[in-house]
């Protein structure tokens, strides 16, 4: 008789990836898979990633029984993966307060900078920057709270990332959102897969940006919004 995939005596993470697999959805690093997973199996699955987290200082020759500093680490670091590092994968997005376009605004907003962090999907590196975002609404788009552009992006951002595809999530989340005529993001990020192994090299950092909609027809919505933000302050 073959086993349930959603045999409570399986890993609790086989069960939620079987329902991904079940349903044909992607479970990349910096996906969110909050809907498959149900009530109780955030605690389930800290214990289990604890207990691996477990074998992973075991095969780093590391004496979690004696060493006092490491006796409890793999079940900080499953914490600090699991409710707060990439905490972005195992959560719904952020609740979100809208208004109305009552009074037609059609002029050019920025936020930011917004500080964001998240963690190199390539070493779980931290990559530590900030985020400018620019809206031109229309008569029929939803504004949102300002502190709500901060919480949406550290819903993103809070995931295994690259820079090039988070900055492409934020947009397009945001154009769904706020359905504005136009959306521009820009990030200024140091990543520390950089300054802490391979090359060292403390000074660079990466900048890029995605525009959608007017900001990428027209060229001279485009400077404004560049010069507006000061990337060097």
């Amino acid at each position: 008789m073959s086993t349930s995939l959603d045999d409570p005596s399986l890993p609790v993470s086989d069960r939620i990836r079987a329902r991904l697999q079940r349903s044909e959805k992607r479970f990349n690093a910096n996906d969110n898979i909050a809907a498959f997973i149900e009530p109780g199996e955030l605690d389930a699955l800290l214990e289990e990633v604890t207990s691996k987290m477990s074998g992973v200082l075991e095969s780093l020759v590391i004496d979690t029984k004696s060493d006092h500093n490491t006796q409890d680490t793999a079940r900080r670091v499953a914490k600090m993966y699991l409710t707060e590092v990439f905490r972005g994968r195992y959560v719904v997005a952020p609740p979100v307060t809208e208004f109305p376009n009552v009074e037609c605004l059609n002029e050019l907003m920025i936020v930011g900078p917004i500080t964001v962090r998240s963690a190199c999907s390539h070493h779980f590196c931290p990559i530590m920057g900030r985020l400018w975002i620019g809206v031109m609404p229309n008569e029929h788009s939803t504004l949102i709270g300002l502190s709500k552009f901060s919480r949406l992006a550290e819903w993103i951002m809070s995931r295994p990332q690259i820079q090039e595809e988070a900055i492409s999530q934020m947009a397009d989340l945001l154009m769904n959102r706020v359905t504005p005529d136009g959306l521009a993001v820009v990030m200024q990020a140091d990543h520390f897969c950089m300054h802490w192994r391979g090359v060292k090299d403390t000074g660079t950092k990466m900048v890029n940006s995605v525009m959608r909609g007017s900001f990428l027809k027209d060229a001279a919505l485009r400077r404004e919004f560049l010069s507006l933000i000061n990337l060097n302050a």
